[in-house]
């Protein structure tokens, strides 16, 4: 494939060495002084740049009849234009809060518990997520989908970052030096506990997930998830 990358930090250079190992070619660095795009060059875009930027990325991608993986976290706010434009364009689109594999089932594993939890009111939920000090954003957006999750299979209403609030699933945010990133869910009652986590050793499970849903996108149309790349159902 030939690949395009948005934004060239810390992932941008963790997918471009893991692309150039199953033999893929980066043809494009682009950041937000990029005036020129090749895109008939172009096989497949991922987008891990900054919130200002992801959804002019993610457009002009669209507007090119180019696939794009986008793991930019942020601009949520502007997700379903995204999603509309990709319809009305017949274009491909996926985006994750999270690309790594590990995640993804975790994200399962998550509503499922959540499904059988939801009738068990002796039980309160809380999730947590650590991660390095550079992260900007908090709660992660790894941790909104959790939250989501749990949010579609209960009774609350929403979530609440770092306190407590009566009919809201609390999330904690840490920032401790540089840690890739951990996330919990933990359900407590008087008389136990229940814990599933994940545990991130590094980025490199992250950036090989957008590459393999890279590889999976090509020759498809339409707005798809983790969920469809890893034929979870």
């Amino acid at each position: 494939m030939k690949i395009a990358l948005f934004g060239y930090g810390k992932m941008g250079q963790m997918i471009e060495r893991i692309a150039l190992d199953r033999n893929h070619q980066i043809v494009a660095k682009i950041d937000i002084n990029t005036q020129e795009i090749d895109f008939k060059n172009i096989d497949v875009a991922i987008d891990f740049s900054v919130p200002e930027a992801a959804f002019g990325n993610i457009s002009k991608c669209i507007e090119n009849n180019t696939p794009v993986i986008s793991g930019t976290t942020g601009w949520l706010d502007k997700h379903d234009d995204a999603v509309t434009l990709c319809e009305q364009k017949n274009g491909a689109f996926i985006y994750a809060s999270n690309f790594s594999l590990g995640v993804n089932i975790f994200f399962e594993l998550n509503t499922q518990l959540a499904k059988m939890m939801q009738h068990l009111e002796q039980y309160n939920v809380a999730i947590e997520e650590i991660h390095h000090t550079q992260k900007l954003d908090a709660p992660s957006g790894t941790a909104i989908t959790l939250a989501d999750g749990i949010i579609e299979n209960s009774a609350y209403k929403g979530w609440v970052l770092a306190k407590t609030e009566a009919g809201y699933l609390p999330i904690t945010s840490k920032r401790i030096r540089t840690t890739p990133g951990t996330h919990t869910t933990t359900y407590n009652s008087q008389v136990d506990d229940i814990t599933i986590q994940h545990t991130a050793h590094n980025r490199e499970g992250f950036a090989e997930g957008a590459i393999i849903a890279a590889e999976w996108i090509i020759g498809k149309t339409g707005v798809f998830t983790m969920r469809d790349v890893l034929n979870l159902g």
